[in-house]
This record gives C-alpha cells, sequence and structure tokens, in this order.
C-alpha cells in the first residue's frame, strides 16, 4: 500500500526534530499537526477532516476506507475519531525510533516542566 511507503518516509524526520527540537518542542509540533488536520467545531480528527486536509500530508490520492483506516489504527477509544491524544500515540507508534527512546523523551520532558 503506497500509505506505509509514505509512513516510513514521514517515520525517519521524528528522531531528527527530537533531536533538534527537544521533548517540548517535538510535542508542540505534534499538537500543530494535529490542529492542522482537526475538525475544529468537534476539536477532533474525523474522516471528513482527514479527507479535507489529506493534502497536506500528501495523501490526496488516498481513498475513504485508506484514511478510515487511518483513523481506526490510533482510535483507541472507538468513537470512529481521534482525539489529540490518540493522534500523538499514533505518531509515536509509528516512529519505532521514538518508541526505543521514548522513556528518555518522557524524562526530558518531566525534567522541563520541574
Amino acid at each position: 500500500m503506497a500509505l506505509k511507503g509514505n509512513l516510513a518516509e514521514f517515520e525517519d524526520f521524528f528522531p531528527a526534530m527530537v533531536e533538534k527540537l527537544g521533548a517540548e518542542g517535538f510535542l508542540d509540533e505534534l499538537c500543530n499537526g494535529f490542529r492542522l488536520l482537526m475538525d475544529e467545531k468537534k476539536g477532533l480528527i474525523t474522516l471528513e477532516s482527514l479527507k479535507k486536509n489529506s493534502a497536506l500530508l500528501g495523501l490526496q490520492d488516498m481513498k475513504d476506507d485508506e484514511l478510515l483506516s487511518m483513523i481506526e489504527e490510533g482510535d483507541s477509544d472507538g468513537d470512529g475519531n481521534l482525539n489529540e491524544m490518540e493522534f500523538c500515540v499514533l505518531m509515536f507508534r509509528l516512529s519505532p525510533e521514538l518508541m526505543k527512546t521514548s522513556r528518555m523523551f518522557v524524562e526530558e520532558a518531566i525534567l522541563n516542566e520541574s
């Protein structure tokens, strides 16, 4: 599936982004990405908002069932949408390198709050 290739390319940028931006900066960028894709009225990424904004990700040629599959991959509460936390968790899961270093990432974010 073409999505897998796109995701593999997308994944590769996350570790470099964390290194450049730090934990807090990277989380801010993930939140910005969520806001770009979300339905402003619902505060969620819906199938409709993802379809509308899919060109921002280079996914304008994806079919509805493929976009829905992306949402389902991260939809942990089963409501058919992605909230901000589900989106961020999904982005981490899509980057194996971030998963390996997530403990260090979380510790850095906690230390910066103190």
